[in-house]
C-alpha cells in the first residue's frame, strides 16, 4: 500500500516538466473526492493555468477559502475563473525561482491547491476555539459537504474542535472491515506512545449528537459516523495545525484505500489457497490397479 500525499502527483510532476521544457499542454485529471483539474496553455507556452472544480466550493468561500488562496498564491490567483471551475491560478514560468530547492517548494505549494482549500473551516475551527477560550460557548457548526452523500462536520468548543465524517460503505464486506479499521483507532490510542493523539469515537448507524438535530441526516445501515476530537494541543502552533489539517482531510479517503487494499489481500491469498487445495487433490488422485485374467482357452482379460 501507498502513502498517500495531500498534494496532486499530476500537478506536481507536470509542472515542473513544463518549467524545465516549455511547451503547449491541455490536460484534464480528477483526483480524490472527485475533485477535478485543467492544466492547460491557453495563450502561450510559458503561462500556465491551473484550475479545479470542487463540489463544496460555495461553502468553502463561505468559511474563508479565497482568503487562505490569496494568502498562498497572492497574484498568481486569477481574477478570470476559467469556465466550469471555481477557480483559477495563472502561473508564469519564466517567474518561477531559480534554484532547485525554491522551486520544489514552489510547485509543491501548486500541487497543494485542494488541500489548502479545504484547509478553510479547520482555520477558522481554530481560530474560534482561541476565542471561545475566554468568551465560552459554542462555535459555528461548519458543514461542508464534499461528496453527494458524505459530509464533513466542524465545530468549534472552549477546549476543543471536534471534526465529524460521515461516509457511505456500500457494500457488506467494506463495512466489516470499516469496523475493524475504526475499532484498531480507539484500541491502539491506549498504547503510552501515541496517547497525545485525537480521541476517535465511531457510531455504524446513528449520527453523533453534536449533529443529530440537522435535516436530511442518513440513517441506515450502510453509513458510519467518525468522530475526531481535537484538542489544543493538536493546532497550537502553526508548522503543528498545517501538519494536522493535511492528515485530517486524508482520513476518509484512506479508510476506504485500505479497505480495498485488504480485500484485494484476502482475495490474492484465498486464490492462493484453492490453488494449493487443487494441488493436495490432484497428489491424492490413486491408480486404479488391473488384474490380468485367462480363460481355459488361453485368452487374457483385464479387470478393473
Amino acid at each position: 500500500m501507498i502513502l498517500l500525499e495531500p498534494h496532486n502527483v499530476i500537478i506536481q510532476t507536470t509542472v515542473l516538466e513544463k518549467i524545465q521544457k516549455p511547451g503547449s499542454l491541455d490536460v484534464v485529471f480528477v483526483d480524490y473526492d472527485n475533485v477535478r483539474f485543467h492544466l492547460s496553455t491557453p495563450e502561450r507556452k510559458t503561462v500556465l493555468l491551473l484550475s479545479m472544480n470542487i463540489r463544496c466550493w460555495d461553502e468553502l468561500v463561505q468559511y474563508g477559502a479565497l482568503d487562505i488562496l490569496r494568502r498562498e498564491y497572492g497574484s498568481l490567483l486569477s481574477s478570470k475563473v476559467e469556465p466550469d471551475y471555481n477557480v483559477s491560478l495563472e502561473i508564469d514560468l519564466e517567474q518561477a525561482p531559480a534554484e532547485a530547492e525554491a522551486r520544489d517548494a514552489f510547485v509543491l505549494s501548486l500541487a497543494m491547491m485542494k488541500r489548502n482549500a479545504l484547509a478553510a473551516p479547520f482555520e477558522r475551527g481554530f481560530a474560534t476555539q482561541k476565542e471561545l477560550e475566554t468568551t465560552g460557548g459554542q462555535g459555528e457548526l461548519m458543514k461542508v459537504h464534499y461528496r453527494d452523500e458524505e459530509a464533513m462536520y466542524i465545530q468549534a468548543a472552549p477546549d476543543r474542535v471536534t471534526v465529524i465524517f460521515s461516509t457511505v460503505f456500500r457494500e457488506e464486506t467494506d463495512r466489516i472491515f470499516g469496523k475493524v479499521f475504526l475499532q484498531e483507532f480507539v484500541d491502539a490510542r491506549r498504547q503510552p506512545s501515541i496517547q497525545n493523539a485525537p480521541q476517535v469515537l465511531y457510531s455504524s448507524r446513528d449520527p453523533p449528537l453534536e449533529i443529530r438535530h440537522l435535516p436530511g441526516l442518513r440513517n441506515s445501515e450502510d453509513i458510519g459516523y467518525v468522530t475526531f476530537v481535537l484538542f489544543p494541543r493538536h493546532f497550537s502552533h502553526s508548522s503543528v495545525a498545517s501538519g494536522t489539517i493535511s492528515h485530517i482531510q486524508l482520513f476518509r479517503d484512506y479508510l476506504h484505500y485500505h479497505i480495498k487494499c485488504s480485500k484485494a489481500y484476502m482475495h490474492s491469498r484465498m486464490r492462493h489457497r484453492v490453488t494449493e487445495f487443487q494441488k493436495v487433490l490432484n497428489r491424492a488422485k490413486t491408480e486404479v490397479a488391473t488384474t490380468e485374467r485367462k480363460t481355459a482357452s488361453g485368452r487374457t482379460m483385464l479387470s478393473r
